[in-house]
């Protein structure tokens, strides 16, 4: 199984999610993360050869991760190695999900902004586009399903 974690504050609850389902079916979790550099970040700064900002942002969503995971109850779970990679959140989370031929991708939603109506959320674009299963951890009253927390949070 993939999870696919933004560093939000749902993000605790969508594993917390993943992983009762993982272990309940004995299945391997590897959780994965999606970075990039913000659109609105200066064009001259991003990805030059002294441009340390996507190893800084690398190194800060493991932590996150590690972060995360530490938190879950961990018992009967197979934890693979957390994956980060670089660029377009809907596109590597699909390509990791061949990679580790994972058999279900499991994901937070968010709600919708104005530019979401007219491009969609990245967990339409997945489940939309995946050749896996792909299951939506929604949040209910404020609260993700497994502690995630109250929006804004």
């Amino acid at each position: 199984m993939l999870v696919a974690l933004d560093g939000s504050a749902r993000a605790p609850g969508v594993f917390e999610r993943a992983a009762a389902i993982a272990a309940r079916f004995g299945a391997a979790l590897v959780p994965f993360r999606a970075i990039h550099v913000p659109p609105e970040f200066p064009a001259a700064a991003a990805g030059s050869e002294s441009d340390g900002l996507p190893a800084r942002l690398a190194r800060l969503a493991l932590e996150e991760i590690g972060h995360v995971t530490a938190q879950a109850s961990l018992e009967g779970l197979s934890l693979a190695a957390p994956i980060v990679r670089s660029g377009d959140p809907s596109r590597l989370i699909l390509e990791v999900s061949e990679e580790v031929d994972a058999d279900l991708i499991v994901m937070g939603s968010h709600g919708y902004s104005g530019i979401d109506r007219i491009l969609g959320t990245t967990a339409a674009h997945v489940a939309n586009q995946a050749r896996r299963d792909v299951l939506v951890v929604h949040q209910r009253n404020g609260v993700t399903p497994g502690g995630g927390g109250r929006s804004g949070e």
